[in-house]
């Protein structure tokens, strides 16, 4: 099979941001928002775009972004490098806000879209799982929770690492679970630090 250029996924995203088979259900309007290349060696796989990412267009533009950045250890520089990080989100579009924070992902836009944009990532190395509606997808046969997927995070290391959300909504979360900056984080940021300082590979 003929890897993807980067031509080619750059016309795969122009496909993705004109795609409107949510809107009906979209309080706020579509915006698609996603980040590809062919050489990319991470994929972020989170939940869906926020208010705030809504209206910058800009993925994890936000308090979560920072603080995804942290816990993995690298810049904005690196995270925005489409070359470096693939950002793809099960739902492309802000769903809009529920009673206790943003809504699920829209369940029309991974089945019309997911299988073919990560055709298009065949260089991916890492795949970082954020959320449950992510693990659901990317870890299929797991039936556990979002704590227990992701303390077992040894079982799938290092080609997918579970992760909670990095919303601020979540830090009682990390201060319940102190294995997870104790252990988890330090090994992924050595891991990421060897994989996108690596080339040619």
């Amino acid at each position: 099979m003929t890897p993807p250029t980067p031509a080619a996924v750059d016309a795969l995203t122009r496909e993705i941001r004109a795609c409107t088979i949510c809107a009906p259900h979209l309080p706020h309007g579509v915006r698609p928002v996603v980040q590809l290349h062919p050489d990319a060696r991470v994929l972020i796989a989170g939940q869906a775009p926020g208010r705030k990412v809504h209206a910058s267009g800009v993925p994890f533009d936000d308090v979560s972004g920072d603080r995804l950045r942290a816990w993995m250890g690298i810049s904005k520089d690196v995270f925005y490098d489409p070359t470096k990080i693939a950002l793809l989100p099960m739902g492309f579009c802000f769903p809009g806000t529920g009673a206790s924070g943003d809504l699920p992902p829209r369940p029309e836009c991974a089945p019309a879209w997911r299988a073919r944009a990560l055709a298009h990532l065949p260089r991916i190395e890492i795949t970082i799982v954020i959320g449950q509606y992510a693990q659901a997808y990317h870890l299929p046969n797991r039936a556990n929770s979002l704590t227990e997927s992701v303390k077992d995070w040894r079982s799938t290391w290092p080609r997918v690492v579970p992760m909670p959300h990095p919303s601020p909504r979540n830090q009682l979360w990390v201060r319940r679970n102190p294995w997870f900056e104790n252990d988890l984080l330090p090994a992924l940021r050595k891991l990421l630090a060897d994989v996108l300082t690596t080339t040619g590979r």
